[in-house]
């Protein structure tokens, strides 16, 4: 986990019960959950397995060790997690180069919540040495606290990491807005009693109660994420 913790008076956005946002990346931020699968059907390829296109939705938005175990286990590969867990990362590396392409909507969200000073934390299941990469495309200015999947004993599904990450901001986690792409990391962020803004990018996501779908980022900006903190503290 890297940390820049905000000075005493960022801490809370003024005039609302929002304290924190805290934002998935692929899928989310970058549009790169397609890249991972294209990795994966390329790895899988060179071992001589095929795989199956429905796959796509169980492996979405999990950690390394569930999608790559699952791959494994389906295809019969003869090839262990760690080895290919380093395939995979060095797939994904070669593939994304210097720049990555953001989700319609990303750069004048992280924008804003910086110019108001709204404590930001990236939560990936993706690997420190992949979150670093795709810092340089996101901006790292943008975050006061970053967490990757390999950084947490158990990462999302389990609610370890948004919990991690509203700790490391001082924040209450039912007074943090998660925004995520996947199912895997709106039950992370439901776990911890945040309130989710889900914005679906493979799999359709239902609305539930803490719960608002949108078909964009470019549909939410600060105003909305406090807005549905407050419609909750009523």
């Amino acid at each position: 986990m890297t940390t820049t913790i905000p000075a005493p008076g960022t801490r809370t956005a003024e005039g609302s019960a929002l304290q924190a946002v805290l934002l998935d990346m692929d899928g989310t931020l970058v549009d790169t959950e397609g890249f991972w699968w294209d990795v994966e059907v390329e790895v899988f390829a060179g071992l001589g397995h095929a795989l199956d296109d429905s796959w796509r939705h169980v492996v979405v938005g999990g950690p390394m060790t569930r999608s790559a175990g699952f791959l494994i286990e389906a295809t019969g590969a003869d090839i262990t997690l760690p080895e290919l867990t380093v395939l995979l990362n060095d797939g994904f590396e070669a593939r994304i180069g210097r720049t990555l392409p953001l989700m319609p909507g990303a750069s004048r969200l992280l924008a804003e919540l910086a110019t108001h000073g709204v404590p930001t934390a990236l939560v990936s299941a993706s690997h420190r040495r992949i979150i670093d990469r795709v810092l340089t495309s996101l901006g790292p200015q943008h975050f006061a606290l970053t967490v990757a999947g390999d950084e947490v004993e158990r990462t999302k599904p389990f609610p370890d990491p948004y919990l991690l990450a509203a700790s490391g901001l001082g924040a209450d986690p039912a007074r943090c807005a998660v925004i995520e792409d996947t199912a895997t990391g709106v039950a992370a962020a439901e776990a911890a009693g945040c309130h989710v803004v889900a914005v679906p990018s493979v799999a359709p996501i239902a609305p539930a109660v803490r719960r608002t779908v949108v078909t964009s980022l470019e549909e939410v900006d600060l105003p909305f994420l406090r807005g549905l903190l407050a419609i909750t503290a009523n």
